[in-house]
């Protein structure tokens, strides 16, 4: 059967023709498997199977726009290089690097791909299983609850010696597969997870230090695990919200963003007072990736690399609190109008919800977090003070209500954001609950996918059976006239001791 060519390819193609090709590479994979070979049948079966995809991919790369282009640039009559110049220029569309003529890949070579492809998946797997370095025994048992809401990422970090960041994320990568999904060098990934953690250590933060990391990349999978939007995801996409994740607040100061401004510091002149830090934290995290002995995404290809790019973006600026307001009204219009969720959004959300997400753990973790961002708060006025400046709110380390501004930001910020997260998670999951015998062929997870509407009720009954428990210890305190708000397991620590 001669090979078609170009845009005539699918009509003269029947879907019977496709099965049997689809069949006949199957066959051939299993050939090669068992070393059961005839090579020239094989060549034979290869060189149609290539002509088949080189006329897919002539048609595939013909030049088109997107259908919701806001150009709507269709005309015959504008060139090529016109419709990508003002499509690249005056929309924020990504255009697609195109290979020139000459550089059309050769599918001829899918002998060698077919035959390389098999045996280099099977040795990477286990050789990066061999070489991953082993974890202590505590560590390991540790991290048998790492899919748990409460998880204590305070004892990983003590048991790990201080490396929680780097310990979580190489599980997490290797519990969702994407270490050989994606062909993370080993070495590259542990020199990049040693820079992270400098990083972070850089200004001694009480709070927005490694272990905060590690927590929000913990709390990001545990939200995708429960709400069930691990499914709707692709693993490119879980890769972006474990990443943006683990550098949210890379080299963070420990001020606000509104103490950058007002003192005109360095960052706040180079990001324009927008989003300083989040702007910083994204941008010096790239920069790492630069370094060919950090680039843990080298082997993404040019179209992953983009979208993992455009996705950490969008996800890290929106860790900017004072987007908080916009992200959760923008939310809420969707979901109320009935309109599509945006990938995009609904991931930043839920990273913007991990940041906050303390209040809606237990006790024992939200008891703990406070009185170390009070700390951070409070260094902040003291500098404040010193420079003759206000002291910004809740930064005054005499008179600051910490109990009662606790009770707030659960009411009017946690609660009110964990409840939209509950709202879109259901949204997305609950229709491809419902329609489980059509697998959508973008979603790689979906076929997986073992969730019920019970499941989302768990979660929201989760976290609001905490945050109430929270709002109600702290209201006990202010009750009982307690002023000392410092980390209860330290002070119990301080009273065993004696």
């Amino acid at each position: 059967m001669a090979p078609q060519h170009g845009k005539t390819l699918n009509t003269h193609i029947s879907a019977d023709t496709w099965r049997s090709t689809i069949i006949l590479l199957k066959r051939m994979v299993q050939q090669l498997e068992v070393s059961d070979v005839d090579f020239e049948e094989l060549k034979r079966n290869l060189e149609f199977t290539a002509s088949l995809l080189e006329a897919l991919y002539t048609d595939g790369t013909q030049p088109s726009l997107d259908a919701d282009d806001d150009l709507q640039l269709r005309s015959d009559v504008v060139p090529v290089e016109v419709r990508d110049w003002l499509a690249s220029t005056f929309t924020q569309r990504v255009q697609p690097i195109r290979r020139r003529p000459e550089e059309k890949p050769r599918f001829r070579s899918i002998v060698h791909a077919v035959q390389a492809g098999i045996f280099v998946e099977r040795m990477f797997r286990k050789a990066y299983s061999a070489a991953m370095p082993d974890q202590p025994a505590d560590v390991q048992n540790c991290l048998r609850d790492l899919d748990r809401w409460s998880f204590d990422v305070f004892a990983l970090d003590a048991l790990s010696s201080g490396h929680s960041l780097k310990t979580l994320f190489i599980e997490l990568i290797i519990k969702h597969q994407l270490n050989s999904r994606f062909k993370v060098p080993i070495s590259c990934l542990m020199s990049f997870l040693c820079e992270l953690e400098r990083g972070y250590s850089k200004h001694t933060n009480a709070y927005h230090n490694h272990t905060h990391a590690a927590d929000i990349t913990h709390t990001v999978h545990c939200l995708l695990l429960r709400t069930g939007v691990l499914y709707w995801l692709t693993e490119l996409e879980v890769l972006a919200c474990l990443f943006a994740a683990a550098i949210h607040d890379y080299e963070h100061t420990g001020n606000t963003n509104t103490f950058h401004v007002y003192i005109r510091s360095e960052l706040a002149m180079i990001y324009n007072d927008r989003s300083v830090q989040e702007s910083h934290h994204v941008s010096a995290a790239f920069r790492l990736l630069q370094e060919e002995n950090t680039n843990i995404f080298m082997n993404l290809t040019r179209p992953e690399w983009l979208e993992l790019r455009s996705l950490v973006i969008e996800m890290v600026l929106g860790t900017d609190m004072s987007s908080h307001v916009l992200q959760v009204k923008a939310m809420r219009t969707c979901l109320q109008q009935h309109d599509s969720i945006d990938k995009p959004k609904a991931l930043s959300l839920i990273l913007h919800a991990a940041d906050i997400s303390h209040p809606a753990k237990s006790w024992s973790l939200h008891s703990r977090w406070t009185p170390r961002l009070m700390e951070e708060f409070f260094t902040q006025g003291d500098k404040e003070a010193e420079l003759g400046l206000a002291i910004s709110p809740l930064c005054d380390r005499q008179n600051t209500p910490v109990a009662q501004s606790q009770i707030a930001f659960i009411e009017f910020i946690v609660e009110p954001t964990f409840s939209l997260i509950s709202d879109m998670s259901e949204k997305i999951i609950i229709p491809l609950i419902q329609d489980t015998t059509d697998p959508s062929p973008t979603c790689s997870r979906y076929r997986g996918l073992q969730w019920t509407v019970g499941d989302l009720v768990s979660f929201r009954s989760m976290w609001m059976r905490h945050t109430e428990e929270n709002k109600s210890r702290w209201r006990d305190k202010i009750k009982n006239g307690v002023s000392d708000f410092r980390d209860e397991s330290e002070t119990q620590t301080g009273q065993e001791t004696a």
